[in-house]
């Protein structure tokens, strides 16, 4: 049933609980209220980077919006929404948004950053501002991110001409906490952290959103309907929304104008149907402490059955001890058997992979891209696996198949080393392949909870050995100068390997983790492949 059907019956003229980033919805809690002071106040007080972060369905994406109607007149502003964008992408699009035109026939990095220059002066001398705002930053990459920060460097002598406002998940105060990112931390001087509402302020939220909405009063929702709704939500806006728009659904059907508690209760139930069948870990971690106490609850049944004397068997069993095998239990002509407990496969077990089926499944994938003319593979060359231990902020960068160690904490202790076979980075998280070798997509979440690190990788070796360091001149320093520029990191594309381009070497390998000895080894080498298409 679509939701649209209600909105004739209440009287809305469009449905008040839309999940999109509708900027006339957006309630001013007292915490979007300060979030939006802090943004106003960075703007108008030029101070460079703001940084404004929060929970999955807070509305800062609806706060970014809201914004704009907040600016002065002369503020031009940059709204960047898609973070899955590369650094040359990024200022296509900043410029794009603030209307500079040139011809983007050949352009280069230096070419767009020249024109923003020149649009920003301009707009300086006019007492204009300009705010550059990106949402959803805690997918934006390392190399995107430095390219964001030296565009901070476009200042006069007293001001910045450019704000940079950075909104996104509460990961991204960790990520900008890295040391790879301690420059544009360090940068920020406007933070704010987005929370849920409190429990008074639902209410209002709710009958903000009926307001906005065009109802004319004959909707009702009972106090106890509110308290369902904050026990489900904890504050979460979007959860609020859901709830609400589920709730509404079922009144219309029952042709009610008031939403009670046992609509709302109803509603959750339903919410949680629609969303059984995803991959959520916890789903499975409740299940298996569901099917513990239902089989706690039988054992306890049995041994009333059977008597005090089969408590050494139901101890055995429970302490996972010598209580393994099938026990009978008898009483007079009665006889229990009572198996063990299975063990309860979490429902993405199929995900984590053995060490023959993973490796075999990321040599099959770099095989495939070769077939498939994509593997940049030099002619003659051998295969050979390289691993590295990376930080999981990084894997938005690699732009080939690889496999990674699940940490200790996800695998069963009795077991061997469980491993992810990523096929490929996704704007969802990532394309993740199973034990039957079809892709599955996961979240960012997903992937950052199951990383152990350890990183492997498929190199093809041409036997050449050549380490690459300063002094030398060569088509390969060209290519490592080009695959640095294109990471962020400010190196000339000379093909001569100079004092820029050696400490350039050796801050990459400080941020992956190698060992910082400017040498463009195997490892190094093999490692900046991998982040090449």
């Amino acid at each position: 049933m679509n939701s649209a059907v209600y909105t004739t019956f209440f009287g809305f003229r469009e449905n008040p609980f839309n999940l999109t980033p509708d900027p006339r919805y957006l309630f001013l809690s007292p915490y979007h209220r300060e979030a939006l002071d802090h943004l106003v106040y960075g703007i108008k007080e030029r101070k460079g980077f703001i940084l404004i972060t929060g929970g999955i369905g807070t509305g800062k994406t609806t706060l970014c919006r809201a914004l704009l109607s907040h600016l002065e007149e002369s503020t031009k502003s940059a709204l960047i929404f898609n973070a899955f964008i590369s650094d040359m992408e990024l200022l296509r699009a900043i410029n794009q948004e603030f209307g500079i035109d040139r011809d983007q026939e050949g352009a280069t990095k230096k070419d767009y950053v020249d024109a923003l220059n020149r649009f920003l002066l301009e707009n300086f001398s006019r007492g204009g501002n300009a705010v550059l705002l990106i949402d959803e930053a805690q997918n934006l990459s390392h190399g995107v991110l430095e390219q964001i920060r030296m565009l901070s460097n476009l200042e006069t002598e007293r001001e910045k001409l450019l704000q940079i406002v950075l909104v996104g998940q509460s990961e991204l105060r960790d990520l900008l906490r890295s040391p790879a990112l301690k420059q544009l931390d360090e940068r920020v001087m406007v933070r704010y952290e987005l929370r849920p509402l409190h429990f008074r302020d639902v209410e209002r939220y709710v009958a903000h959103r009926l307001v906005v909405a065009g109802g004319m009063g004959n909707l009702r929702f009972a106090k106890g309907a509110f308290k369902k709704i904050y026990a489900y939500s904890k504050g979460n806006p979007r959860r609020i929304n859901a709830v609400c728009d589920r709730a509404l659904l079922i009144a219309y059907a029952e042709e009610k104008h008031t939403v009670t508690r046992s609509t709302v209760m109803r509603a959750i139930q339903e919410l949680h149907g629609a969303v059984r069948g995803e991959p959520m870990i916890m789903d499975w971690s409740w299940r298996r402490f569901a099917s513990f106490t239902i089989l706690l609850l039988l054992l306890i049944a049995v041994a009333a059955f059977a008597g005090w004397s089969s408590r050494e068997q139901i101890s055995g069993l429970l302490s996972g001890g010598r209580g393994t095998t099938a026990t009978p239990v008898t009483k007079g002509k009665v006889e229990v058997r009572m198996a063990p407990p299975e063990r309860v496969k979490p429902k993405d077990a199929t995900l984590f992979l053995d060490e023959q089926t993973s490796l075999a499944g990321l040599f099959g994938l770099f095989q495939k891209r070769v077939q498939d003319g994509d593997g940049n593979v030099p002619s003659g060359a051998s295969l050979s696996l390289v691993s590295f231990n990376v930080g999981s902020e990084y894997y938005v960068m690699f732009k080939k198949p690889f496999r990674v160690t699940l940490p200790r904490s996800n695998q069963d202790p009795a077991e061997t080393a469980q491993y992810l076979l990523i096929r490929e980075v996704s704007e969802e998280g990532a394309v993740v392949v199973d034990a039957e070798g079809k892709g599955r997509t996961v979240s960012r979440d997903f992937i950052l909870s199951h990383w152990g690190k350890k990183v492997f990788c498929v190199y093809p070796f041409d036997g050449k050995n050549i380490n690459l360091n300063k002094g030398m001149s060569s088509p390969e320093v060209l290519e490592v100068q080009r695959i640095l520029g294109g990471r962020g990191y400010l190196v000339p594309t000379t093909g001569d390997y100079d004092e820029a381009t050696f400490r350039a070497v050796m801050k990459f390998q400080r941020d992956l983790g190698l060992d910082p000895d400017g040498i463009v080894g195997p490892q190094t080498m093999s490692l900046l492949y991998q982040m090449t298409k």
